[in-house]
């Protein structure tokens, strides 16, 4: 994850909290992974405080277009998702469904 620039671990943490809000309910396990993601990726401040904003309310829609996800990096952000998904120990359907869109979308299969 070190090899992201600044706008792109802000990117992977927008992802990654969308995910944590894709059954509308952020439990505790699923703010602790968001903890360990910021605290790796080594966020700036401002970056933090993004953060701390969607883990209140989720991303906007128009915010998270897996299109602007470089290639190089697609596979680690579905990679984060996958992780968010199960952190919680239970994997709804609509989680499912949104993760398999996801790799769908960044054109990565899905195991």
């Amino acid at each position: 994850m070190n090899e992201l620039t600044q706008e792109d671990k802000l990117r992977l943490m927008r992802f990654v909290c969308s995910f944590a809000w894709a059954d509308l309910e952020v439990r505790a396990p699923e703010r602790a992974l968001v903890q360990n993601f910021m605290n790796s990726l080594e966020l700036t401040p401002e970056s933090i405080d993004k953060v701390k904003q969607w883990m209140q309310a989720p991303p906007l829609p128009e915010e998270i277009d897996p299109q602007d996800i470089p290639l190089a990096h697609r596979e680690m952000f579905l990679e984060a998702a996958r992780a968010m998904i199960v952190i919680d120990g239970h994997i709804s359907q609509q989680e499912a469904d949104h993760l398999e869109l996801f790799a769908q979308l960044l054109g990565v299969e899905e195991e």
